[in-house]
């Protein structure tokens, strides 16, 4: 079954159709830029954009960073707060004139990660982290998704997670390996207190080099390395719009 994902971020919208058996990509990614500001107009225009560069007529998975319930966002991480409150879901059919699903995009990476890579088959409590401009975070149990889970922004001595742990702080401060694995291993050995899972599997971008700093982790829980990279949010978009082939 074919299905066109579309991951929506603070600086790209990329997307791809793919194959919801399998998890590959049928066709190059396509991306551009969000645009600035990136209020809700502006951002499913250039969705559209990406739907008609495919020649789409199909169900959309779409991501969106930020809390969605029902196609409705709760805030706003990295675009225009404009979008609190809107039911973006309804936006994106309006402009696509396509059945479309709106997710949060760190729980659709998430659901990508569990169905196709390290965490196939996995059982018991699996938090997935992404650790890029921000944090974001999956929670899902015997394979199931708890939606919006949000753990990038909790408490670490005194500070939000993402302001310790974040690939972007790791690059804003200059900080060595050593240095920023130790911040993320303090931030998994806090969730580790809260939720006690089975496995972490560490996405976002940095995860390409996660030999660099994984190694040096001391937490209790097995820690893996997402294995679908930056494909995990299309991935995750197309099988959330799977119930409506």
């Amino acid at each position: 079954m074919e299905i066109l994902g579309i991951d929506i971020g603070g600086s790209g919208i990329k997307g791809a159709p793919v194959d919801v058996d399998t998890g590959l990509l049928l066709a190059e990614r396509h991306r551009v830029l969000t645009p600035q500001p990136a209020v809700p107009d502006a951002v499913a225009d250039t969705v559209a954009e990406v739907v008609k560069h495919f020649k789409w007529k199909g169900p959309i998975g779409c991501t969106f960073p930020a809390v969605i319930k029902n196609g409705v966002a709760y805030s706003a991480a990295n675009v225009d707060e404009a979008w609190i409150g809107m039911d973006g879901q309804k936006l994106l059919k309006k402009k696509t004139r396509c059945p479309v699903v709106l997710l949060n995009d760190a729980d659709a990476a998430g659901m990508a990660e569990m169905q196709f890579g390290a965490g196939k088959g996995k059982q018991g409590v699996v938090i997935v982290v992404t650790l890029g401009t921000g944090i974001g975070s999956a929670l899902f149990l015997d394979g199931k998704l708890v939606p919006n889970t949000e753990l990038g922004h909790i408490e670490v001595r005194g500070k939000d997670a993402e302001l310790r742990a974040s690939d972007r702080i790791r690059q804003k401060k200059g900080l060595s390996w050593k240095k920023w694995a130790a911040n993320v291993d303090e931030y998994l050995g806090r969730l580790e207190a809260l939720f006690s899972p089975d496995l972490f599997i560490v996405g976002g971008g940095v995860s390409k080099k996660s030999d660099k700093f994984l190694p040096r982790l001391t937490v209790r829980a097995e820690v893996m390395p997402a294995q679908l990279l930056n494909d995990a949010g299309i991935v995750g978009a197309a099988l959330a719009a799977k119930a409506l082939a």
